[in-house]
């Protein structure tokens, strides 16, 4: 029989491939050499013969499956950006979130607020505004809108500022228990309101502007002999006289017991010096006004304000 035939028992060549119920041929150490060239992968179903060496275990590579492929980023920026199918993604805020009633109120509350600064505004205006046909017909108005509280004064960008330093000062007699009588020193009135604004971010219209406000008053509405010129000019020293003693029942200026009879008003008035560049010439001597003696009734006292 031939050695190359098909059968059974037929030899085969080194490296042919065995088929199933063959015998493994021995491989000792005069047995032929493996060819070299790439090792094919051995599957999971391949069987060990017997009296084969186990093959040695090989770490199995891991494969992505096939539909799990590289995400795009376009793609996931674009889910990112999609709205959400389901309810609003940005719920109202502030005055919309709220329900029509207070948004009514809201709206009114605003108009009201819108109305009045331009009230103020215009007011405001017409008050330092040159003098003109609403002025002349409506300036009672507009001056009890601004005045205390609002008053505008531009004195201090006028081409002739204030170059004098005017200081309101007052005295007192008092009434003991037993009938003697006493006369304070001289308190400066607009020295304690300095003393109160230096250093204050935040002054009271009290502090800065009652006392000078109500000195410039009286001055503009009394003639030289310090008689009122008008009705004004009684009211003026009226409103004077409760200040000052407002003033000096706060200081404590009387001793316990004793009784505030009668107050007396001065100003002394000094001439701000000129820089040190400017070759002008002023004096610098206080000159004093004083205003006679005001007796102190109960409608001046701080009780009867009360």
């Amino acid at each position: 029989m031939d050695a190359y035939d098909g059968g059974s028992n037929a030899r085969r060549q080194p490296g042919a491939p065995s088929e199933p119920g063959d015998a493994p041929e021995p491989e000792g150490p005069e047995g032929p050499e493996r060819p070299e060239g790439p090792e094919r992968p051995e599957g999971p179903e391949r069987a060990q013969a017997p009296g084969e060496p186990p093959a040695p275990s090989q770490p199995r590579e891991e494969f992505p499956a096939p539909d799990s492929e590289p995400a795009d980023p376009a793609a996931i920026r674009q889910a990112a950006a999609a709205p959400a199918p389901y309810g609003d993604p940005h719920p109202p805020t502030g005055v919309a979130a709220l329900s029509l009633r207070y948004q009514i109120g809201v709206a009114l509350a605003l108009a009201v607020v819108a109305v009045a600064v331009c009230v103020h505004i215009g007011m405001v205006f017409l008050h330092v505004a040159p003098q003109n046909t609403v002025t002349k017909q409506h300036g009672r108005a507009v001056d009890d809108w601004v005045y205390p509280e609002f008053e505008q004064n531009w004195k201090l960008f006028a081409p002739n500022p204030l170059q004098q330093d005017i200081a309101v000062q007052v005295r007192a007699r008092t009434r003991s228990a037993d009938g003697g009588s006493r006369t304070t020193g001289w308190y400066d009135l607009s020295a304690q309101d300095g003393r109160a604004i230096d250093g204050n971010p935040l002054p009271s219209h009290t502090q800065q502007n009652e006392l000078r406000r109500s000195w410039d008053l009286f001055v503009a509405t009394h003639d030289a002999d310090n008689r009122p010129v008008g009705l004004r000019g009684t009211l003026s020293g009226t409103y004077l006289r409760r200040i000052v003693v407002l003033r000096l029942e706060r200081d404590d200026a009387t001793a316990p017991g004793d009784v505030l009879v009668s107050v007396q008003v001065r100003s002394r008035t000094t001439n701000v010096p000129p820089p040190k560049w400017s070759d002008e010439k002023v004096s610098v001597q206080p000159v004093y006004r004083e205003l006679p003696w005001w007796a102190v009734t109960s409608d001046d006292t701080e009780g009867s304000v009360r």
